[in-house]
């Protein structure tokens, strides 16, 4: 299986900080932000990356990367994204690097406690279809939220303003290679891309998603709030543990999990 990063976008929220640099090269503690993407994937067994970036600083990734060698990396490869088409739009980059396999995919600003091996190793069992990780928070709604009946997902809402569980989607994706070609069905949302949650829903509709719940604390980093959270965070507890796991679909522990922060 391979692993695809998604570290495009102008970073907005950020700015100022972000006028000088993509925001996934801003420091959290003591590394800069993607490398806790990248330790999460090689963590989980998976040492061949692409990064997907974009804007006038894709090239500050090369600078501080090169070959990713020295973080272990096996390969490592860069595309570029034009514009702003949103992470669906990022992902369909991705479809020559995946060569019909199966990936994981991470956002560049997501940085967990745990890992995600025991997910990644369910998910390459899985004949077909697509995986989720989910995570508990305190203020979903800024979140896709799953609408779960019984043991399985029905439907997720973006960024509800009731949701109907404290469970968000985490932006750590499992697919299958018939992610590209629903790709390719989507149209852009009122905010003129595409939406990664259409993509989820699609898989949704054929019955072919499952889910995890993350253990120990997740957090993205794409605002000053949650850039100082994530900081925090790594300071007081570290990232990519390796006793920290996640909870089954099926209510099962997958590994020792530790207690959320």
């Amino acid at each position: 299986m391979k692993g695809v990063i998604l570290a495009g976008g102008l970073g907005t929220r950020l700015h100022p900080l972000t006028r000088v640099t993509n925001k996934h090269l801003l420091p959290v503690y003591d590394r800069p932000m993607i490398h806790y993407p990248i330790q999460c994937l090689l963590n989980a067994g998976i040492d061949e990356i692409l990064i997907v970036t974009g804007g006038e600083h894709a090239g500050d990734f090369l600078k501080l990367l090169g070959n990713g060698k020295h973080l272990g990396v096996k390969e490592l490869q860069y595309t570029y994204q034009e514009g702003e088409g949103g992470i669906a739009d990022a992902l369909k980059l991705a479809e020559d690097f995946a060569e019909d396999g199966k990936i994981c995919v991470v956002l560049g600003d997501n940085i967990i406690e745990g890992n995600i091996r025991r997910a990644v190793a369910d998910f390459f069992a899985q004949p077909s279809g697509a995986k989720l990780l989910l995570k508990e928070v305190p203020d979903p709604q800024r979140f896709g939220v799953p609408r779960l009946d019984g043991g399985h997902i029905a439907e997720i809402l973006e960024k509800p303003a009731d949701p109907p569980t404290s469970l968000a989607v985490t932006g750590i994706y499992l697919y299958d290679r018939d992610v590209f070609s629903i790709a390719e069905t989507l149209k852009p949302s009122d905010r003129g891309e595409l939406e990664i949650t259409d993509v989820n829903n699609a898989y949704i509709e054929r019955g072919d998603l499952t889910y995890d719940v993350l253990q120990g604390w997740w957090t993205d980093a794409g605002t000053v709030e949650s850039l100082y959270r994530a900081t925090r965070l790594v300071a007081e507890g570290g990232a990519n543990k390796a006793d920290v796991g996640m909870q089954s679909s099926a209510g099962g522990e997958n590994t020792d999990a530790a207690a959320s922060a």
